[in-house]
């Protein structure tokens, strides 16, 4: 296999200096992964972007095997979607099952059985009453974003910096992660708000004294200069920001956000793409916080590994009439019943309270881990959504160490995958056991030992 070039990074549309490295990490693969990941890019479109040169065969539970036969520890769950597991055998039945029937029926256009018995499980543990279905978190942002303009008439949006909200031109508006991701395209009118979660205060503020000033500048900034509340339709809000780095933010963050979109008949939307299903303990992460949104954005977890995504309102708000939205995917047959079933079994096991504790422990051996690794600096999460900081002497960010920690834990048999700037993400299957956590770990300790070096 002819080995990309060591530019490949820049035509990769990589941040860093990943695919670089992934390139001294092929020589640890087997040969039938060389081949395909030869073929895969000679043929792929290049903004797919690979940390490590995975090829992937077949998995259960919270391993996954490769094409040549060698085991991993997921620790990231496919960016926190199997939170069942893999091959859970109860949401296999469910797929089956369906599968002996049918697999689509236009659900936009036809009435079937499975999507409703979804949507009575999601207004069951979420208390919404209303029910969207699309394909996709991203789709599950627009679909928000087209309620929201429909519903107040207004057409102003305020989301964060460092927030992640998908990749298709609404929801991309709200994105401000990297700015590779939306140089040259186009934005809805959207304002950001310039602090973020209280996360490394740009004026040096110091919580609790600072009074949540990074939630307040909606009011006393943004409301002010540059976006009427009479012309913003919603404030978009992560309970926990993903892709910018798991940063979770105060307890007052929240309530102070939805008090000021309460305060000023703007509505609020939580993008729980992430952090929702049972993510960080509750079915909603918001619920952490004691706040509840107008709507709620659901993907990645809900469909066990299917591709479905659902927004969340109530009747009240979500009164569209027929043909205002729709699509051809959104509720799938098989995506439904493989998102009830997976559903199901969370609640069944009790995984507020184990996904509570295995969290807790996970924070207390990183916060271990830092006394002979001082380069692991703030350690943060909520449940098994946990984000640990690599960082320099000077408390300053460490992008190329975290890299590097990322690569000799693919060479351990872990996987892990960054966000922000500088942050290693753990969230690894809900049902993964205390005997593969520990072993992870492990490998991990092992993995920053080599990387310190």
């Amino acid at each position: 296999m002819e080995k990309p070039a060591k530019n490949a990074s820049k035509d990769m549309g990589q941040d860093s200096d990943f695919y670089e490295g992934e390139i001294e990490l092929l020589d640890i693969v087997g040969p039938r992964a060389r081949e395909i990941i030869g073929q895969d890019c000679n043929i792929m479109s290049a903004c797919a972007a690979r940390p490590y040169p995975l090829v992937v065969d077949s998995a259960k539970g919270s391993v996954i095997r490769d094409v040549d036969g060698k085991e991993y520890i997921d620790l990231v769950a496919g960016i926190a979607v199997m939170n069942a597991g893999y091959s859970n055998p109860q949401v296999e039945a469910a797929i089956s099952a369906q599968l002996e029937k049918m697999t689509h029926c236009g659900y936009g256009d036809f009435f079937a059985e499975p999507p409703l018995k979804l949507a009575k499980k999601l207004e069951e543990l979420s208390g919404y009453s209303k029910v969207f279905y699309c394909n996709s978190g991203t789709e599950a942002v627009e679909a928000a974003i087209k309620l929201a303009f429909w519903k107040t008439r207004r057409q102003g949006l305020i989301s964060f910096y460092n927030a992640f909200h998908g990749r298709t031109l609404g929801s991309l508006s709200l994105t401000c992660s990297k700015v590779r991701q939306k140089e040259h395209f186009p934005a809805f009118r959207t304002a950001h708000s310039h602090y973020a979660y209280c996360y490394r205060c740009p004026f040096k503020f110091e919580y609790p004294s600072c009074g949540i000033e990074c939630a307040k500048e909606l009011e006393n900034l943004i409301f002010r200069r540059e976006l009427s509340p009479e012309d913003t339709a919603a404030v978009f809000v992560e309970p926990i920001q993903g892709e910018g780095g798991y940063i979770v933010p105060p307890p007052e963050f929240h309530k102070e956000v939805r008090q000021i979109c309460t305060d000023n008949d703007v509505l609020l939307v939580a993008d729980e793409v992430q952090a929702g299903c049972f993510r960080t303990g509750p079915f909603l992460a918001l619920e952490n916080f004691g706040v509840r949104a107008e709507i709620s954005c659901l993907a990645k977890a809900l469909g066990a590994g299917l591709p479905i995504g659902a927004m969340l309102a109530d009747q009240k708000l979500m009164d569209w009439p027929p043909g205002v939205h729709s699509n051809t995917f959104g509720g799938n047959l098989l995506a439904s019943a493989a998102s009830l079933a997976s559903l199901e079994f969370l609640e069944k096991e009790n995984t507020e309270n184990r996904v509570k504790e295995l969290g807790s422990y996970i924070k207390q051996r990183l916060g271990e881990l830092q006394e002979n690794f001082p380069f692991i600096g703030d350690v943060r999460g909520l449940g098994l959504m946990i984000g640990a900081e690599i960082v320099k002497p000077d408390k300053s960010i460490d992008p190329s160490r975290r890299d590097k920690i990322l690569r000799e834990a693919f060479k351990e048999g872990i996987l892990l995958l960054p966000c922000g700037d500088s942050v290693i993400r753990f969230s690894p299957p809900l049902v993964i056991t205390a005997e593969e956590l520990d072993l992870g770990l492990e490998k991990f300790e092992k993995a920053m030992k080599r990387a310190g070096a």
